[in-house]
């Protein structure tokens, strides 16, 4: 299993303390989230990040402010972590009109082009063709930007999978596809949709690098990623990753996911908590006490609260722009 805690030595401890801030950040963001929606404030549907918080700090954080990402339908947890404005992605989702896509796109579909956010999607596998697209670009443009697409298991078995990462290979394009097997495609586990033992093996049959890594480790996904994404800005080609963690909820908000995993299974992984993990290694290395991280994580608090005030105040958007921005 490539990636370790102890593969991270140049990160410095406000880098560290970043990426704990950061990780908090999306746990309190998602817990928001679930309690607007049943407020009743938030129209659609949410896919809450919750547990898998360490795969998208660890990731971003290996990236440069140049590189770019696209995401998925659980895709709030990438946006915060490429530094995305928690106020405006919450007025996104509650439809109004500051927020990043004026209200109109919801929370499957925020987008930041600035900060290299490519976008989120509501189609599963949607992020592939975007992603491969972006790595091409780079390439034709002969910058070294390097796209990282994350996708979850299930997506893993849509034929564009096949398709663009074969032809990212042959390409030879700074891509690195991050898969995010959180262990079930809605109801169906990955033991039953897959036949391997890792979706890494099979990087095997595009000639590229596969990797997996433990998605609930920050520092492992953060040395890891470091390697596929140098890999692709030396002009290699693509890498294929496998981050393997867990998804706390149902599959959206709406979803108890009950029927069809245990509790017991939950409990096992909730015991594995990402954040908990990082928060008692912070403490065991001196950089940060437990109960500074406790301050740490009373201080997020109140800038998600903020956002949500912010938020349940901004106007809706305007009637005249209901046809604005559509192009089909």
């Amino acid at each position: 299993m490539a990636g370790s805690k102890t593969e991270a030595p140049e990160l410095s401890p406000d880098q560290l303390l970043a990426m704990l801030r950061t990780m908090v950040r999306i746990r309190e963001f998602e817990t928001a989230v679930s309690d607007v929606y049943k407020r009743g404030l938030m129209p659609g549907l949410a896919h809450l990040y919750l547990g898998e918080e360490a795969v998208a700090v660890g990731a971003c954080t290996a990236l440069r402010p140049t590189d770019r990402i696209t995401s998925t339908h659980r895709g709030h947890g990438h946006c915060i972590a490429k530094g995305g404005d928690l106020r405006l992605m919450m007025a996104e989702l509650m439809g109004r009109a500051p927020g990043y896509c004026g209200g109109k796109g919801g929370s499957m579909h925020i987008a930041d082009l600035d900060l290299g956010i490519l976008g989120a999607n509501g189609v599963v596998g949607g992020g592939f063709g975007l992603a491969t697209g972006s790595a091409l670009t780079s390439k034709m443009q002969g910058r070294d930007d390097v796209t990282v697409c994350f996708f979850g298991d299930g997506a893993s078995n849509q034929g564009i999978f096949h398709e663009t990462i074969n032809l990212a290979s042959i390409w030879q394009l700074p891509a690195v596809y991050l898969c995010e097997n959180n262990q079930y495609g809605l109801s169906m586990p990955v033991s039953r949709s897959t036949n391997i033992k890792s979706i890494a093996e099979r990087a095997a049959a595009y000639g590229i690098p596969g990797m997996t890594t433990d998605g609930n480790d920050v520092l492992a996904v953060y040395a890891t990623t470091s390697e596929a994404v140098a890999h692709a800005r030396a002009g290699k080609g693509p890498v294929l990753v496998e981050a393997r963690t867990y998804r706390w909820s149902g599959h959206h908000v709406g979803d108890p996911g009950t029927d069809y995993r245990s509790n017991e299974e939950v409990q096992e992984w909730k015991a594995r908590c990402p954040i908990e993990r990082f928060r008692r290694w912070l403490d065991g290395q001196g950089v940060m006490s437990m109960a500074a991280s406790a301050a740490l994580m009373d201080d997020v608090q109140r800038q998600v609260k903020a956002a949500v005030d912010f938020a349940e105040h901004a106007p809706y958007p305007d009637k005249a722009e209901a046809t604005t921005h559509v192009y089909a």
